[in-house]
């Protein structure tokens, strides 16, 4: 059974920075897509970036794209999210996610149909 597991979530004024991880467990996932949606509060879920198992490629939605970084550390099964220029739109619950194909999704690719994903940390971003 795989568990992930986020922290770095929190308060930061527009304009700061946050770094999310993700910690992986039980299984190996190094060779899995992996990846970031969010959910803003009262909307559905949303992606937000992947990185597919080798660390080659990365793609972001279009909101992020740009401020965003997403990086991932093999060895320590650790996922990072990298987010700059934060705004009040930022404002969610970010999650991590493992597995799934890649799906193209107008001019980004999304994860789609993820196996496993985390509960989930808080993102607040004040005005």
């Amino acid at each position: 059974q795989v568990q992930l597991v986020e922290s770095g979530g929190g308060l930061v004024q527009a304009g700061g920075s946050l770094r999310l991880s993700c910690a992986a467990s039980g299984r190996t996932l190094s060779r899995a897509n992996m990846g970031w949606f969010r959910q803003p509060p009262g909307k559905e879920r949303e992606f937000v970036a992947l990185i597919t198992g080798t660390g080659d490629f990365a793609s972001y939605a279009d909101s992020v794209k740009g401020r965003f970084t997403i990086s991932r550390d093999n060895a320590k099964t650790t996922l990072y999210l990298q987010m700059n220029s934060l705004k009040p739109e930022d404002t969610a619950v970010y999650y991590c996610a493992a597995g799934g194909t890649l799906q193209k999704s107008g001019t980004y690719y999304s994860l789609r149909e993820p196996d496993y994903r985390g509960q989930g940390t808080q993102v607040t971003v004040s005005a």
